[in-house]
């Protein structure tokens, strides 16, 4: 993917709000789309939320999120092209199933309890993984091992390195774990700029990426000209 020189910052205020989905929301179905036969409850990270989506499959997220134990019922369940379960909530507002469940269940009250210990070897194979690409040319669309984009480097390194699936676009990875700052990178940690590009933050500043057409996988530096938007720790 094509770095761009301007990124949209997602505020907090977007998390708290969603325009035209309100809790227990009461949307009423286009005459061609099935009655609501749930709802459902948002179960992903206490005090975070899920991106809302104009479409299942090959949408961009709406800037808007779902918080963590609201309510909303579904209109419409398909499955994409990768075999991922959306649901629909009405006016194109499309969600990941797999960041709810149903209404009569209890949603999580804590982060995940996985031991640091074993967070961190996991996220040292995948930068691994990730270092033994260097060199390798930026190709739009590929996802090695001969060549990447930005967001086939970080699915190749995670799927290689730690077995873990994180999606192949930009899009599907920041939702793949849980959101951070970028003063809170860890090692292994997805560190986005927007919604356009992505790479795996190795620790002291650095990052590894495949930068843009004509350049390779390579190391560079954080820095105040081309400064993150977030991370996403996926372990």
């Amino acid at each position: 993917m094509n770095l761009k020189s301007k990124f949209v910052k997602f505020t907090a205020a977007a998390a708290l709000t969603l325009t035209g989905v309100a809790a227990t929301n009461s949307v009423k179905p286009a005459n061609h789309v099935q009655a609501a036969t749930q709802t459902v409850k948002i179960n992903y990270v206490p005090g975070y939320g899920i991106a809302v989506w104009s479409n299942y499959e090959g949408g961009r997220i709406t800037g808007q999120y779902l918080q963590h134990g609201s309510s909303y019922k579904v209109i419409k369940t398909v499955k994409d092209s990768q075999g991922n379960t959306w649901y629909d909530l009405g006016l194109n507002q499309w969600i990941m199933a797999k960041y709810t469940v149903s209404a009569n269940t209890a949603v999580s009250q804590a982060a995940s309890t996985a031991t640091t210990a074993n967070a961190t070897s996991q996220a040292q194979a995948v930068i691994n993984i990730a270092k033994q690409q260097i060199g390798k040319p930026y190709v739009w669309g590929a996802a090695g091992p001969s060549s990447f984009d930005c967001s086939g480097l970080t699915s190749y390194a995670f799927s290689k390195g730690a077995g873990k699936n994180i999606g192949r676009t930009t899009y599907t990875q920041l939702n793949a774990g849980k959101r951070v700052s970028v003063g809170q990178l860890q090692p292994g940690d997805l560190v986005f700029w927007g919604n356009y590009h992505v790479g795996i933050y190795l620790g002291n500043n650095q990052y590894i990426h495949a930068p843009q057409p004509g350049q390779n996988v390579t190391i560079a530096s954080i820095s105040s000209y081309f400064y993150p938007s977030y991370g996403v720790r996926v372990f």
